[in-house]
């Protein structure tokens, strides 16, 4: 799986012990989802173009390094909008486009039903933001609906994949980088990750 960079920091697997607990309400999971996914951003964006720059300290001239420009954050609606709100902590100049996709519970096929892009996203580097890779339905129609829209940098995150998602994900995106906290055993007869962390947007918002 090189296409898959699991970030195993003892701070990421802390929280992301803390959100697998069934007893942890949605006033703390909502901060540790976002605090988590600053972390895979953090990973996410180490290969982000620089430029360098000439500066004065306080005590003389020095040469740095700055962001080429901003990113552009794109979270799959509704549980990846908290993602997002913890990445705009660490890019707080990003551009952020937004996907509506649903999991139909017959089917398990994703549903489309809204998405809206800034009009320079070909020009941008992109974090696709999801929760959960669990069967890969939305993650692909995702990442494909940005590459629809002229994105070309893209890297997928995700607070815990399924081997399932992963390989369906690999084998329609080959060139997009996924993120993640843990890749899990696999998915029940439901389509979810076990033992993942249950529906990540119920327990956000306490549905």
């Amino acid at each position: 799986m090189a296409q898959v960079h699991l970030i195993d920091h003892p701070l990421v697997q802390h929280q992301l012990t803390i959100l697998r607990d069934k007893e942890t309400p949605p006033e703390q999971f909502r901060p540790l989802v976002k605090e988590l996914s600053l972390l895979l951003a953090y990973e996410a964006a180490r290969n982000l173009p620089t430029t360098e720059t000439e500066l004065e300290t306080p005590v003389g001239p020095t040469r740095g390094v700055r962001l080429a420009g901003p990113v552009c954050l794109v979270p799959i609606l509704r549980a990846g909008l908290a993602m997002a709100d913890g990445i705009l902590r660490l890019f707080p100049n990003a551009r952020v486009g937004h996907i509506g996709l649903y999991r139909d519970p017959d089917t398990t096929q994703p549903v489309t039903y809204y998405s809206s892009f800034p009009p320079d996203v070909k020009n941008l580097p992109i974090l696709v933001l999801d929760p959960m890779l669990a069967t890969g339905g939305s993650a692909v129609a995702g990442v494909r609906m940005v590459k629809e829209a002229g994105g070309q940098a893209i890297s997928f995150l995700a607070l815990v994949a399924a081997p399932e998602g992963i390989a369906a994900f690999h084998r329609a995106h080959p060139d997009v980088p996924v993120y993640t906290a843990a890749v899990d055993q696999g998915l029940n007869d439901k389509a979810y990750i076990v033992p993942g962390l249950g529906d990540a947007g119920d327990r956000l918002y306490g549905t």
